[in-house]
């Protein structure tokens, strides 16, 4: 895993060379962009970046207009930095796409650990594995989710929590244990995330939405 490639976009020269020290000490290889015009040109030439850690608030091109464009055509996962305390901005980040979402100040040691949560994840979701359920069908290899033969357009999030609804198909599952299965255990989100992802995972299944069932007061479950 230490090989992988990890694009770090800040126009605070400081920030970027703090992140960028914690992760090349854990051996990433780390590619930085002082704004979005630049991280974009820099994303497109690199097409083996495995992640990218994104400020918000950057001249020229923000970042919620480089997830935009990247998420177009890309579902490497995406951490969002931000000096903001606003809760709107992390609903519209996740609604975007954004797998984590880091407020500033924060501790370089935890941005580490959720790098690397999210890459184990990702190297989990490659590995060579189909998964049915009702006419659902999850090639964990390819990062292909099927209904009824026909292929669905997920992002990277929502992929990870329709997989882990599937495997645990007919099992009432909390809040709380989607985000620290879905998510990792040190994430700071509450159920507002969850509620949002299933939202938009129901709305993108169609009719199959319904599979998903509200148990109130806990949480859902996938009942087929």
């Amino acid at each position: 895993m230490g090989s992988l490639k990890i694009l770090v976009v800040d126009d605070e020269s400081r920030m970027r060379k703090l992140v960028k020290d914690f992760l090349v000490k854990q051996g990433y290889t780390v590619l930085e962009a002082g704004d979005g015009s630049e991280a974009l040109d820099i994303f497109y030439e690199n097409q083996d970046i495995a992640l990218l850690i994104l400020d918000i608030m950057m001249p020229k091109v923000d970042g919620w207009q480089v997830c935009r464009e990247v998420r177009a055509s890309s579902k490497v996962p995406i951490i969002m930095l931000t000096a903001r305390g606003d809760e709107r901005d992390e609903l519209q980040g996740f609604e975007l796409g954004v797998d984590e979402y880091i407020a500033k100040p924060f501790s370089p040691k935890i941005l580490v650990a959720r790098v690397e949560a999210i890459l184990r994840r990702t190297s989990r979701a490659a590995e060579s594995e189909t998964l049915e359920c009702g006419g659902i069908v999850i090639d964990k290899a390819a990062h292909v989710v099927t209904i009824d033969a026909k292929a669905i357009d997920l992002s990277y999030k929502e992929f990870e929590l329709l997989t882990y609804f599937v495997e645990n198909r007919g099992i009432a599952l909390s809040r709380e244990k989607i985000l620290n299965s879905v998510w990792n255990y040190d994430y700071f989100g509450d159920a507002r995330t969850i509620d949002t992802h299933v939202k938009k995972l129901r709305s993108k299944m169609g009719e199959k939405g319904e599979l998903i069932k509200t148990v109130w007061g806990m949480g859902y479950k996938l009942d087929v």
